[in-house]
């Protein structure tokens, strides 16, 4: 489940509108806009990746993901974990706390999911 820079933006407009036609998402970027031809091309590699599918209307197509944003996130945060930190959640939950200069209120709260996560194994 890998996308290139410019399928992964294209992407993220596809999350947040859910279904989209191409001019909706050429609509999503900012100025400069990409081509019409890149767009489709963009498309094409992703449907060939099995990342998302299409919907024909006559000569329109209706494109849907068929990866949710957590699933792609997560497959690339345990690719992190495993390349980086030996396949270690714990070595990145510490490289993450101590280099992310996070505040008291953000440290407290990462606290509080461990402890409900530990909760809940325990159950």
């Amino acid at each position: 489940m890998k996308l290139s820079a410019t399928e992964e933006t294209l992407m993220h407009h596809l999350w947040s509108r859910e279904r989209a036609f191409m001019k909706d998402l050429l609509d999503a970027y900012d100025d400069p806009k990409p081509a019409a031809t890149t767009v489709a091309t963009l498309l094409k590699r992703m449907t060939d990746k099995g990342l998302i599918a299409y919907r024909e209307y006559g000569n329109s197509r209706e494109y849907y993901p068929l990866v949710t944003r957590q699933a792609y996130f997560a497959t690339h945060v345990n690719g992190l974990v495993k390349k980086f930190f030996n396949n270690s959640a714990a070595q990145f939950a510490s490289f993450f706390t101590t280099q992310a200069d996070l505040s008291t209120e953000e440290l407290e709260s990462l606290q509080k999911i461990i402890e409900e996560q530990l909760r809940k194994k325990k159950l």
